[in-house]
């Protein structure tokens, strides 16, 4: 975009040499715009896949069924899920996600 600005100045308002200054300037300013937003895009990696659970929360939906991140998974846990009662994701095995129930919520 600054390039473009750049060469829209050296057409419209800018005489000879600093018209080229401008284009040459926006190029530069324009490379290092797009460095700079690929560096920071890639700053870490993306949180994808199974393994990316650990630690969210859901809601249970069947006693073998939890409803996490809106996409329904297979579920196991120490204790009873009962339906509509909200758990943490502890790990990953396979498909099935092992969870339990939150320190804050558990009963006591």
């Amino acid at each position: 975009m600054l390039l473009v600005a750049g060469i829209l100045l050296a057409i419209f308002v800018l005489p000879w040499p600093w018209g080229l200054a401008a284009v040459v300037g926006g190029g530069a300013l324009d490379i290092a715009e797009n460095l700079f937003l690929l560096r920071w895009s890639r700053r870490r990696r993306a949180a994808v896949g199974p393994d990316a659970l650990v630690g969210e929360h859901g809601v249970v939906a069947s006693p073998t069924q939890v409803r996490v991140r809106g996409e329904l998974w297979q579920a196991r846990a120490d204790d009873a899920l009962v339906p509509g009662a909200e758990v943490e994701v502890v790990s990953v095995d396979g498909l099935t996600l092992e969870v339990r129930m939150p320190l804050s919520r558990v009963p006591r």
